[in-house]
């Protein structure tokens, strides 16, 4: 039973705070038929109220709606151009009071049995959203008998149907018919809420819970969306074959959602965080730090480490004025040998970045990196999205290790997610397109187990040219033995164990005599310049607050290098050096470094800065190991243009040397032979021969014969 007592202090406050909403409310109902009421004003208008509505929702809501409802009904009244007659009063118990601002925030995985029927607040990520339905609230039924029809309220998670017929003359067992027209239906929707990813710490597995959503505020949400669902936690009994179990399954009953900005707002920056965040900006040796903050434990890379700054930073995203979007995004890319710490600095990466997710390649799918469409396990059947990888690390940095080891397919759905950012799902009747605005950091070991300089990149890991292309900076990690540069290694692995050893024993044994400044002085070579949580926040606030602009200079130096590069292409015999890609990959990664000193402007030395580290990835990645040309084809299509040149060569030796055979079947060692005078090697056109075969321009009758397809 509704109190009269909060009916009518409510209506004080919607007079008081919401006049406007109610108007509004009034001018477009049934299109519109939420009022919304923010928290702290309630509080301060009574906090009784305000407690009671967190303690007993169940009594404080219908209150607020019955007060919403008079007060609408009144309007209506006075409203000519509305009929003050039966239908609006028919109809305004849709009408709906939606709370925000809920200071009762709790976790998901600290919700208890004592949270039950309490107004609360949940702040996470939506995980799977079915599509919406309707869900009948209340049943008309009609008896077969007498005709009589009357009322069934559905309150319940099961369909109640009538035993007897309401007509006291009949009183039968039916049979009854449903009348759809004259039942009243709500949408519905059924969501589920995770925590989001960055608020999870060692790696713990995230805790989830279902929500139900009805009328407005279903189907405005779609998976990847951080949001802040308030309402009425709830339970429903689990029901197993042998009868009722005492275990409950607790439900978010949705009163209303809030989406959370995109834009890291999870992260607390206070006033003096701001200014130490300023005060480290100023430091003329930040670049330096930046570089040392990065997994400190590993020695060197200096270079790599480098980029992966600029990486957490990322470049401007850009809106054009054709509604076309230009990512900001740096994807990076590490190959190499084993055992030089690729994964390391991966995990390391996702653990600075104010949001950032680890996948393996072999263990990550296609959807699982993208997006699914599942069978919904919420409760009744429907097919679901339900977010991967790349979409959780949106506004991030997603990290898939073991890039090599993925199938074919499921390299093929990073295409869209790297270029376009958003991924696109047509599967079992969903239509979607989600927002996966992230930065792609890549690990790959050669097909082999060594990189083999001497072939094409593409081929040694098993990736599509197409996939390769789209990073913007790629680097070959090599593990060449040189014993200065080993001894060093050698000793910071060992100081690094040193250090922790004494850590351990120290914490561990109570009988220990290692004394904390002993710990702290061995520590000084594995801790990071700049405090994890700082530096997250410093990114996170750079991200934020900072778009830069690039200087005349800057684009001056960085046209002329492009240029530069592009006239070694001009000759009709020399491969393309670079292409416009390479050019965008530039302006991102000056912008970035120009985000890390907190400028809103990109100089020379930003563009000196990114040319530099750009050189150092072609001269690794985009050299023809034929002729020590730049040619972009060796990244882009995994074929030099000087090996596109032999084949040709190649082609037409074997086409002469089939003429003079029967059948057009060219003996390889003719072949070879022939090919030696073209300047061909031996080993050279076996290569090549091999690549042809492979992609069926040629075919070998027998093992001593090739033939041209």
């Amino acid at each position: 039973m509704v109190e009269e007592k909060w009916v009518n202090k409510f209506r004080e406050f919607l007079n008081l705070y919401n006049r406007t909403d109610i108007l509004l409310l009034v001018d477009n109902y049934p299109e519109k038929k939420s009022v919304y009421v923010n928290y702290e004003n309630l509080y301060q208008f009574t906090p009784e109220i305000a407690e009671e509505l967190i303690q007993a929702p169940d009594e404080i809501i219908p209150a607020a709606e019955e007060a919403l409802k008079q007060e609408l009904k009144i309007h209506f009244v006075d409203t000519p151009t509305k009929e003050s007659g039966t239908d609006e009063d028919k109809n305004l118990k849709d009408v709906k009071i939606r709370f925000i601002n809920i200071p009762n925030k709790i976790p998901i995985r600290d919700l208890r049995s004592k949270h039950l029927l309490k107004f609360i607040a949940l702040e996470g990520m939506i995980r799977k959203a079915t599509e919406v339905r309707p869900k009948i609230i209340d049943a008309h039924f009609l008896c077969a008998n007498c005709e009589h029809t009357f009322n069934v309220p559905q309150e319940g998670t099961k369909f109640v149907e009538p035993k007897d017929c309401e007509n006291v003359n009949c009183e039968r067992r039916g049979p009854f018919k449903l009348i759809i027209d004259k039942s009243t239906f709500v949408d519905s929707q059924k969501l589920q809420i995770q925590e989001s990813p960055e608020n999870l710490r060692g790696g713990s597995q995230p805790q989830s819970i279902d929500v139900d959503a009805e009328d407005d505020i279903a189907g405005i949400v779609k998976p990847g969306d951080r949001v802040v669902i308030n309402g009425v936690l709830r339970s429903h009994q689990r029901t197993l074959r042998e009868g009722k179990s005492p275990y409950y399954d607790l439900v978010l009953h949705s009163n209303s959602i809030e989406y959370v900005d995109q834009e890291f707002d999870e992260l607390d920056i206070t006033p003096e965080d701001e200014e130490e965040i300023r005060e480290l900006s100023k430091d003329p040796h930040l670049y330096e730090k930046m570089i040392k903050s990065i997994a400190p434990s590993i020695f060197g890379y200096e270079d790599i480490k480098e980029a992966l700054a600029l990486q957490l930073f990322s470049g401007v995203p850009k809106v054009m004025p054709d509604g076309s979007r230009v990512r900001g995004d740096i994807h990076m890319l590490l190959v190499g040998d084993p055992g030089i710490a690729k994964s390391q600095l991966l995990r390391y990466m996702v653990k600075i970045s104010p949001r950032g997710v680890f996948a393996s390649g072999k263990s990550a799918s296609s959807s699982g990196l993208t997006a699914a469409a599942v069978r919904d396990d919420l409760g009744d059947g429907r097919w679901t999205l339900e977010a991967g990888a790349l979409v959780m690390a949106d506004m991030g940095i997603a990290a898939v290790d073991e890039m090599d080891k993925m199938s074919r397919e499921d390299k093929s759905a990073l295409h869209e997610a790297m270029e376009q950012q958003t991924i696109s799902v047509a599967k079992a009747g969903i239509l979607a397109t989600l927002k996966s605005r992230c930065a792609l950091l890549g690990a790959a070991n050669p097909k082999y187990g060594r990189f083999d300089r001497y072939e094409g990149l593409a081929e040694q890991i098993n990736m599509p040219p197409a996939l390769i292309s789209r990073f913007d900076l790629i680097f070959i990690l090599l593990d060449i033995p040189e014993s200065r540069k080993d001894g060093d290694i050698a000793k910071h692995i060992l100081r690094s164990h040193f250090a922790g050893e004494l850590n351990e024993q120290m914490s561990r044994d109570p009988a220990s005599e290692i004394t904390e400044k002993q710990v702290g002085d061995q520590m000084k070579i594995i801790l990071p310049a700049i405090e994890n949580e700082t530096l997250r926040k410093y990114v996170a606030y750079a991200r934020r607050k900072i778009f830069p602009v690039m200087e005349d200079e800057a684009r001056e130096h960085l046209v002329n290098y492009y240029l530069d590069l592009r006239k070694m292409g001009e000759n009709k015999d020399s491969p393309v050096p670079v292409t416009a890609r390479q050019l965008e990959a530039l302006v991102r990664l000056a912008e970035a470094s120009a985000r890390i000193r907190l400028s809103n402007k990109a100089t020379l030395e930003d563009a000196k800065r990114t040319t530099r580290i750009s050189m150092a990835c072609m001269k690794q990645v985009g050299v023809d190991p034929d002729t020590g040309a730049f040619d972009v084809d060796v990244i882009a299509t995994g074929t030099s243009k000087s090996q596109r040149d032999k084949i040709h060569v190649l082609m037409d030796v074997i086409r002469d040397v089939g003429d003079r055979n029967p059948g057009g079947k060219a003996p390889l060692e003719e072949v070879y032979a022939a090919a030696e005078a073209e300047n061909i090697s031996r080993d050279q056109a076996e290569e090549l021969i091999r690549k042809m075969r492979q992609k069926g321009d040629l075919m070998s009758p027998d093992k001593k014969h090739i033939k041209i397809v």
